[in-house]
């Protein structure tokens, strides 16, 4: 009787323990990553200022994820890959370190497997990267 209560005892401790809070604090966040819509020519653009900002918050895929707290205490960046003539290309973020001064970015450009099937149509890839901190941007 004692093994059978003190197993129940357990099972309760276990499942009314705390739980952990999905508070993120990463550095970083990819808010969308498009293999089309993006301009014709090859471009890293860093926002820093709220006016630069706010013209994010016109496009219909980032607008819910725009916050007016974010704009006041967070770089965006437009990665921007350029006309390619095929569909399978992609850029994105590599790794991001942050030091005392700086934030370094690593962008990585990645293109369709040379057995892949792809798309002959013209795609203008981009990625658009909410960085978590108001410090200077350089991008490798």
């Amino acid at each position: 009787m004692k093994k059978i209560i003190s197993v129940l005892v357990i099972f309760v401790l276990i499942s009314c323990g705390a739980k952990k809070s999905s508070n993120s604090t990463a550095l970083y966040e990819v808010l969308t990553e498009q293999s089309d819509g993006g301009g014709n020519i090859k471009f890293f653009e860093i926002l820093t200022e709220p006016n630069e900002i706010k013209m994010l918050e016109n496009d219909p895929l980032l607008a819910s994820k725009m916050k007016q707290t974010d704009i006041s205490n967070s770089n965006y960046i437009i990665l921007n890959m350029g006309e390619k003539s095929t569909s399978g290309y992609s850029i994105g973020v590599e790794k991001v370190e942050e030091t005392d001064k700086n934030i370094i970015i690593t962008v990585k450009e990645n293109s369709p497997a040379p057995d892949a099937m792809v798309m002959q149509v013209i795609s203008y890839p981009y990625t658009v990267v909410k960085v978590h901190s108001k410090k200077e941007i350089i991008i490798k």
